[in-house]
């Protein structure tokens, strides 16, 4: 059961605020998560990590938000522990603690592998994290703490969001589907719906204090509604949403093929502020391979959502996922997922190798392949898929197009004398500012600018050197991020009525998707 929250963890009233770093490893929903495990530990009294602090890992408490997906997560998670177990010994008083769904599948066994461990909690008790560190503090030994079931529903927990200017919005949490290979569903639970309401009640707070951008985020987004029994529930969200005043854009991520409706592509061409973008995962082309990882669609209906989509929306940039080498996977069926890849068009992928996760039905299915056979489909998938998003991106120079300018998301920037954003459509763009530009583009403004340069996962945009198109629009959004620069703390809030980020508390904004993974 979850323990009530203290006003102040702290010591004695004289102590210095003890620092926290939140390490989030994992899928936006965990990005989301940590923002909540941040905004309790500063409602708690700590204080955030400075960037430098950050970096070193020098904090007082380290909070690690695991992932479960892929079979490396253990190796991810306990060798960051192994790299602090000497940190911990050289700071005393130093805390540890290990949350999310390997935290959730692994249980006690995180703290018999790792004992200088402090606390260990669930996907259903997020609330309990403040306590568990100071009875864990009080004891002298370590506190495991899993529930089976969602105790508070995160977005009602106080949440600090790093960027002021775009923010996550769960709508729901849990999946109901069954899918061989993924593990999310005994470690989230069934899904549960927030009211519309009080969805569009946060969206409407994180516009008040200055954020433009707003992402949807459900583990399967567009089957929003199934706990309240309405089938249109969703396509009616996007559209409520979208007409709130001062929002520019919106998202969502991620749907799932076999409840993606009609009704959603019209709301989303007929709803300006709903970007021309959808992350759509395809996981396989073969129809043998979908059946066998209980993805009740097939290869033809997923390219005519494509089809529709791009009717609709013929500007829209289409991503995915793809799981190469699922057991059983013949050289027949991979052909077919390089057709269907040929064929969609991908603007960009997120390519595995098939990962076998305990737990899973697909686990204990026999013909596992051998891994250097994965291993060189995974490298003909991906070199077909770079291909394509080169050509993709080509397809752009010239285009005229608004980024909204994030906050240390090109890491050449400083080097390049440019600026980094996303376009309507989600790519990332790098664009030049004229050296003597007396309305420098700020975090959260809106630029237009001209494609000059395309690479196969990024566009640049060099127009302003050039003599070309170089337009600054001043937004709330970049007014908002000069004031919290100037000493106001405008990303930490509490309740379900203005939790808004995007990722991590103490990492880089990232707008969107997250970055391409390579495995």
């Amino acid at each position: 059961m979850s323990t009530t929250l203290p006003a102040v963890l702290l010591d004695p009233p004289t102590a210095h605020p003890r620092t926290y770093l939140v390490k989030t490893l994992g899928c936006q929903m965990n990005v989301h998560d940590s923002e909540h495990m941040a905004g309790m530990l500063e409602q708690a009294g700590y204080v955030a990590a400075s960037p430098a602090e950050a970096a070193a890992e020098d904090a007082d408490v380290i909070v690690i938000n695991t992932c479960a997906v892929r079979e490396n997560a253990a190796d991810k998670l306990y060798g960051n522990l192994g790299r602090l177990a000497g940190t911990k010994r050289a700071r005393p008083g130093m805390q540890i603690a290990v949350g999310g769904c390997l935290a959730q599948k692994d249980r006690a066994g995180i703290v018999e592998r790792a004992p200088w461990v402090d606390v260990v909690f669930g996907t259903h008790n997020l609330d309990v994290l403040p306590v568990l560190l100071e009875r864990a503090r009080h004891n002298a030994e370590a506190q495991v703490e899993i529930e089976e079931s969602l105790q508070v529903f995160p977005s009602t927990l106080p949440t600090r969001r790093e960027s002021v200017f775009a923010g996550w919005v769960s709508i729901s949490v849990g999946c109901n589907n069954t899918c061989t290979f993924c593990i999310v569903p005994h470690l989230r639970g069934k899904e549960r719906d927030r009211r519309p309401g009080e969805i569009l009640a946060e969206v409407q707070a994180l516009v008040s204090q200055g954020a433009i951008e707003v992402t949807l985020l459900g583990q399967n987004v567009n089957s929003y509604g199934v706990e309240f029994g309405d089938r249109g529930a969703f396509a009616s969200l996007l559209r409520a949403a979208g007409a709130i005043e001062g929002l520019e854009r919106l998202r969502f991520t991620s749907p799932h093929p076999a409840a993606f409706t009609d009704d959603v592509i019209a709301a989303m061409a007929e709803t300006p502020t709903v970007m021309p973008q959808l992350h759509m995962p395809l996981q396989s082309g073969s129809d043998r391979i979908l059946r066998a990882m209980r993805r009740s669609y097939r290869s033809d209906k997923f390219l005519g959502i494509l089809d529709r989509v791009r009717a609709a929306m013929p500007d829209a940039a289409i991503t995915t996922d793809i799981i190469v080498g699922f057991p059983g996977e013949t050289e027949e069926d991979f052909a077919e997922t390089l057709r269907v890849v040929e064929a969609s068009r991908f603007a960009s992928a997120f390519t595995f190798q098939y990962s076998p996760r305990p737990g899973t039905a697909a686990f204990d299915l026999p013909d596992q392949l051998p891994k250097s056979v994965v291993q060189e489909r995974f490298l003909r998938l991906t070199a077909l898929q770079d291909r394509i998003s080169q050509e993709e991106n080509q397809a752009q120079v010239g285009r005229t197009v608004q980024v909204l300018v994030a906050e240390a998301e090109g890491r050449k920037d400083e080097a390049t004398h440019r600026v980094t954003g996303r376009a309507a459509d989600n790519r990332l763009v790098h664009l030049a500012v004229p050296a003597r530009a007396t309305d420098a583009p700020r975090p959260g403004d809106l630029v237009t600018v001209t494609v000059t340069h395309a690479a196969p996962y990024h566009l640049v945009a060099d127009s302003a050197v050039t003599g070309g198109t170089f337009e600054v629009r001043r937004t709330a959004a970049g007014d908002a991020w000069e004031r919290r620069r100037a000493g106001g703390d405008e990303h930490s809030h509490g309740g379900a009525t203005d939790a808004c980020g995007t990722p991590g508390p103490t990492g880089p904004v990232s707008l969107g998707l997250p970055t391409l993974v390579r495995r």
